[in-house]
């Protein structure tokens, strides 16, 4: 009994201590919180803003998709996919079967042809000789006539189906029409294809293009002919001329952008079909501009505004002029100089005066120790 009476004073003793030691913990000054991290980006020279570029795929200007031109089944195939091919080369073989023997039906059609024309010529020549010694009337003549004129129209008609079934068997056999790559199959040896069906694609390599796809805000900004620069990504150092050849007359339905063929005026050997290369075009009116983050700009109602960090690292609000708006980015017309540092993330949430951390955009990633 004496025990319980004990815990329970020290138990009423600890619940008077507990507030006094949080009354004591509350007098502790809170730690400074430390300048926030930002991120900035130093404005460098204007050699960005003056291009815009598209990134493409390298194609061929002359691509044909190959198909028997009746249905079938593939017998064998004689190309892979790389294989150069020349003009008139096997690309793959029908079962000749069923064509050769409709040749042969239509060839027996032309000999019935023949031979109904002969009798009717007979019958005409009787005819002919019985209606001038008037034993026969006119008419009958002009019905043996009508006979034999029939007669010949048939096997006129025999012979054309003959011939149709005659360049079937000749169909059967899949020829390259020109010189090319062979840069996509879709067919194999025992299976059965309707007439059209896509069994290889050729691309003729003489001639090269990049195909790129532009936004709509900036179609009308493209004209056949327009000079460019194009550089493979798998040859930095390599860069070619180029010139807009050809622009979709229409976007394409699910994108909304407009496909862009892209003329190489001097193809290199170490660009090859399919690969991915960048399309720069010059931007005449974004001489002495510059370029930065789409998340740097924020639109305010006295203006578009930038944050520019000075030397202090404390952020100042700065009045720009926009000169073009991109995918990604802004093309500065005013309002900056090569030096300054701008904010380039969280741009809509920072106040005037606020102290920052930089953190260089393209600096790597490291741990925040000090927060």
């Amino acid at each position: 009994m004496k025990s319980f009476l004990f815990i329970r004073q020290y138990v009423k003793y600890l619940a008077l201590l507990a507030p006094l030691a949080l009354l004591a913990c509350g007098h502790k000054d809170a730690p400074q919180a430390g300048p926030r991290p930002a991120v900035v980006m130093t404005v460098g020279d204007h050699a960005d803003a003056a291009w815009s570029v598209y990134s493409g795929e390298v194609r061929a200007r002359h691509e044909v998709d190959l198909g028997f031109r009746i249905a079938g089944k593939i017998i064998s195939r004689s190309v892979n996919l790389g294989d150069k091919v020349r003009k008139g080369q096997e690309i793959a073989r029908l079962d000749p079967q069923d064509a050769k023997l409709s040749a042969s039906a239509s060839q027996a059609q032309v000999a019935a042809a023949q031979a109904d024309l002969a009798l009717a010529q007979a019958e005409y020549e009787r005819a002919r000789n019985l209606a001038a010694q008037k034993f026969i009337s006119s008419s009958v003549l002009d019905t043996r006539q009508t006979q034999m004129d029939a007669a010949e129209a048939k096997l006129n008609q025999a012979k054309a189906q003959a011939n149709v079934s005659g360049n079937q068997v000749g169909y059967a056999t899949l020829m390259a029409d020109r010189d090319g790559v062979v840069t996509a199959l879709s067919a194999e040896s025992g299976q059965v294809v309707a007439a059209g069906q896509l069994v290889a694609r050729i691309a003729d390599p003489a001639e090269l293009e990049v195909q790129i796809w532009i936004p709509e805000t900036r179609a009308n900004t493209f004209k056949p002919g327009m000079p460019a620069f194009v550089r493979p990504w798998n040859t930095q150092e390599l860069t070619l001329p180029a010139q807009v050849r050809e622009i979709a007359a229409s976007a394409d339905s699910a994108t909304r952008t407009y496909a862009v063929r892209v003329k190489l005026l001097s193809p290199d050997a170490k660009i090859s079909l399919g690969s991915t290369a960048a399309v720069a075009f010059a931007n005449a009116s974004s001489e002495g501009a510059i370029k930065i983050p789409l998340a740097a700009v924020i639109k305010r109602d006295q203006g578009t505004q930038v944050w520019v960090v000075d030397a202090k690292n404390t952020i100042q609000p700065r009045l720009v002029e926009v000169g073009e708006y991109r995918d990604e980015s802004v093309v500065i017309r005013s309002g900056l100089v090569r030096g300054d540092r701008v904010v380039t993330v969280g741009a809509h949430i920072l106040n005037a005066g606020t102290q920052v951390r930089p953190v260089e955009q393209k600096a790597p990633v490291a741990l925040d120790v000090t927060r």
